[in-house]
């Protein structure tokens, strides 16, 4: 056995790569997937196109490869977190759709929560916010809202999951209901500290204990699909902390996806943020607990699709880049992208999109030039808030996602943060870091030390602006960002 398999299973599509045991790419394939609307603020998928794309397109990859499964060491899964599925455990069937990490519709649910004084109830315990971002409130709301739901759900009959449990559970045939600390403490019902489910909580948000999934490490064999471990899990920008080989406390990397995810590894023990960060567990592997510091930013690639599919500026993401740069500046343009509000270290579920200070002579390039510094200057803001929380001065940033590859992006980010940002050769550093956690586990790469030999530079970007410029630029932005904030409540 050669080769593992890494499912990255995304908001928007499904992809699955095959790795050697150099960490190098053999073979890749990609299907998107529909996003659905019903809604102002609300996002859904259907599971079982979550599920069936997925396993298509791992089939599509070792075809590609010529290889069979009795060719791999392992399969490692990397998973859209809190995206909220449950389905019948005798029939396989969803009740309801994947309420998607960046639905809204629970926003008033976690408003009554606050006034009830919960805050620190789940700050404590789960160190994260409360907020519609996180599956508890998701659960609650189909619990309430599908017909016969909580009755069946504390009869047993009903099972929750994150998507990398709806994936084992399709990929095993329904043998095994199981989750990861990673993905586990994104639903306000983990104790990270106990590392268990927590009956207080779950008595908070009313729902049952019969639902949950068992709760395992990151890297080890949970089940079998047809034959080859599935072996490792963790959600998304876990895995690509864990693929950016961020091992050491103080080591930080940013994922420039649908959305931006910033994560800052703090060592065996949980770091209270005093900015409105979230503390969460970067993984347990090898038998030993991470933590780390993560600022989530709800829209970061996804306003390239917006200027495509909505506004309709470009006809390719490809082109936002050449686009941005044929003019110097934006021309005074600011863009707040807030369309499912705002994250950190903001936390306003109320805050909506915001394209500020154009005049007769703005053009589409200066609004494309401002969509990319609104990424940039998000991921900043979270870093400084992560600095202050840390007590320390970053001195790199390490960089993956889709939208890393773009030159004018990660300049605009270097010369905002002040620090270098570094992009390694292989930035598909999410999959490499679900197919390492898979490979360790199987014996297919002998210790961390294997791995992180693997890891190299394709560019560093050293900032080129003055921190004069740069503090005048973030003035103008932080203005943006006050005008944007609570406007639902403000409109109608």
């Amino acid at each position: 056995m050669y080769y593992v398999l890494a499912l990255d299973q995304g908001t928007t599509s499904s992809r699955a790569i095959v790795f050697d045991r150099d960490g190098r790419v053999v073979s890749r394939a990609q299907r998107e997937f529909r996003q659905r609307y019903p809604r102002a603020g609300w996002v859904e998928h259907d599971p079982s196109e979550i599920s069936s794309t997925q396993i298509l397109v791992a089939r599509q990859a070792l075809e590609t490869a010529r290889l069979s499964r009795a060719d791999l060491a392992g399969v490692g899964i990397a998973n859209q977190r809190e995206t909220t599925i449950l389905w019948d455990r005798s029939t396989g069937e969803p009740i309801y759709n994947a309420i998607v990490w960046q639905d809204r519709r629970t926003a008033d649910f976690c408003d009554a929560l606050k006034r009830d004084g919960m805050e620190s109830l789940f700050r404590e315990r789960t160190g994260l916010v409360i907020d519609p971002y996180f599956a508890g409130t998701k659960i609650r709301w189909i619990l309430d809202n599908v017909p016969d739901a909580r009755a069946r759900a504390e009869r047993g009959e009903l099972a929750f999951g994150t998507v990398d449990s709806w994936l084992v559970w399709n990929l095993s045939d329904g043998a095994k209901h199981v989750t990861d600390v990673t993905n586990a403490g994104r639903t306000l019902l983990f104790n990270i500290h106990t590392c268990s489910w927590d009956e207080a909580l779950l008595e908070a948000l009313a729902i049952p204990r019969e639902l949950l999934p068992e709760v395992a490490s990151s890297s080890e064999v949970y089940a079998e699909w047809e034959g080859v471990p599935i072996a490792g899990m963790a959600g998304d920008q876990h895995a690509a902390l864990f693929g950016q080989l961020c091992f050491e406390p103080g080591m930080a990397k940013n994922t420039y996806g649908t959305g931006c995810f910033l994560l800052l590894q703090t060592g065996d023990k949980p770091q209270e943020s005093e900015n409105k960060l979230l503390s969460t567990l970067a993984w347990r592997e090898g038998g030993q607990t991470q933590y780390a510091l993560e600022g989530s930013i709800f829209i970061g690639g996804a306003v390239v699709q917006w200027l495509r599919d909505g506004l309709k500026i470009i006809g390719d993401a490809s082109e936002i880049e050449a686009l941005a740069a044929s003019v110097p500046d934006t021309g005074g343009v600011c863009f707040v992208p807030a369309f499912a509000g705002l994250g950190a270290p903001h936390w306003d579920p109320y805050a909506r999109g915001a394209l500020i200070g154009m005049t007769r002579g703005t053009t589409r390039a200066h609004i494309a030039r401002a969509a990319l510094e609104a990424i940039a200057f998000q991921s900043c803001d979270v870093l400084k808030a992560m600095e202050r929380d840390a007590s320390l001065e970053l001195t790199e940033l390490r960089v993956d996602g889709g939208a890393s590859v773009n030159d004018l992006l990660m300049q605009t980010q270097a010369d905002l943060l002040q620090v270098p940002v570094v992009r390694p050769k292989m930035t598909e550093t999410t999959a490499l870091g679900a197919a390492y956690l898979a490979g360790l586990a199987t014996g297919f790469w002998i210790g961390r030390e294997e791995i992180a030999a693997q890891w190299a530079v394709d560019r560093r970007f050293e900032p080129q602006r003055s921190p004069d410029e740069i503090a005048n630029a973030c003035d103008r932005w932080n203005r943006a960002v006050s005008l944007s904030r609570g406007w639902q409540d403000a409109g109608s």
